[in-house]
């Protein structure tokens, strides 16, 4: 053999085995693990409720002290609202009702995630209810109107709760059925279109007259808004609405409405808990005035494409931390696979070259 050339033996092609399968385990194991830990930071996006962060001046829970007319209250509320000590009854199962109750307190948080406890229920049977529920993040507060019993033309976010469906066309999608909006008052809610001209997203979701409570989360943080539901009493969050380029100042206002119209159903809103989330900020993020923010999205295309989508959803958003994880991850198993590939058929060719020397 020419000299400098390592000898190729059996034992030498054994051995070259042997590392290449220990380096891809090692590697397999770093990709494993690393996996693990993003999988573990999807999941804990929604918050478990941790006390340390939750905002007392913003949450409403029983026995709703501080709930009332006074000058140091910190919820008011509107209309045919009831205050027990179970509950807030924003409207009762009767028809043509409407009720709010509105946190008195501005909120200054740049990131902040609310959980909502609530329970629709009536003596409706199916189709026969309405009209739902507002969960508001607005500019202005107390202010009654046809939006679920809210001012349609209102500047800030909106989610809705929609149990009754206008829309007779729109038979892709059941209800109830639950949807965002941001608006800077412009614009208003379209209830013989359901909000599909303005809507960022929504999702189907089974929650009246259920022998539990339901739960909504809704979190912003860092432009993206995400909203979970938790419907089916297995202490689980299902994503629902998850969309970034949304653009929320700070100094508005949190609030619930409801309505009712021909048809009714009690509309009760058990707790609002607003929690802190602690998210470092750039410098420049830190010196904006956040008062200022006019509340817009950044879409991919205008919200009133979504009259001929089929879905009845938003699709056109950026892809979120997850979908973007999965994508490397692919890519990198399918590097590994070509370069473990391309290991064995290069040691093919030296065991076929080696009958030659």
């Amino acid at each position: 053999m020419a000299a400098g050339r390592s000898e190729i033996t059996p034992m030498n092609i054994y051995r070259k085995g042997i590392n290449n399968r220990m380096a891809f385990r090692c590697f397999f194991r770093t990709v494993c693990l690393f996996w693990l830990l993003q999988f573990a930071t999807v999941r804990s996006d929604i918050t478990d409720g941790n006390t340390e962060h939750l905002k007392r001046e913003h949450s409403l829970v029983k026995p709703y002290q501080g709930v009332g007319t006074s000058p140091s209250s910190q919820w008011d509320f509107s209309g045919s609202t009831l205050v027990t000590s179970q509950y807030v009854r924003l409207t009762p199962d009767d028809r043509s009702k409407e009720g709010s109750i509105w946190n008195t307190v501005p909120c200054f948080l740049k990131d902040w995630e609310m959980h909502v406890q609530f329970k629709v229920h009536g003596s409706g049977k199916k189709n026969l209810h309405g009209d739902g529920i507002g969960i508001w993040y607005t500019k202005e507060r107390l202010h009654p109107g046809p939006t679920f019993g809210n001012q349609d033309h209102f500047v800030g976010l909106a989610i809705f709760v929609d149990t009754f469906r206008n829309d007779l066309h729109g038979m892709d999608r059941s209800f109830p059925f639950i949807s965002a909006m941001v608006s800077n008052g412009t614009v208003p809610y379209d209830h013989g279109k359901d909000g599909r001209s303005s809507e960022l997203g929504g999702c189907s979701a089974e929650i009246r007259n259920k022998d539990h409570d339901t739960y909504l989360a809704i979190r912003y943080s860092r432009g993206r808004l995400t909203v979970m539901v938790d419907v089916d009493d297995k202490n689980e969050w299902k994503e629902c609405i998850d969309i970034g380029g949304v653009r929320l100042p700070t100094g508005y206002y949190f609030g619930a409405s409801a309505a009712t119209g021909d048809l009714s159903d009690n509309h009760d809103i058990i707790s609002m808990k607003m929690y802190q989330l602690m998210v470092e900020h750039t410098e420049e993020e830190e010196n904006l005035d956040w008062t200022k923010i006019e509340p817009s999205v950044s879409l991919l295309k205008s919200p009133k494409d979504n009259i001929d989508d089929p879905t009845g959803n938003f699709r056109g958003t950026p892809l979120t931390g997850w979908k973007v994880f999965l994508l490397l991850l692919c890519a990198l198993l399918g590097i590994v696979v070509c370069a473990v590939v391309g290991a064995v058929v290069f040691q093919k060719r030296q065991e076929r070259n080696k009958r030659f020397y």
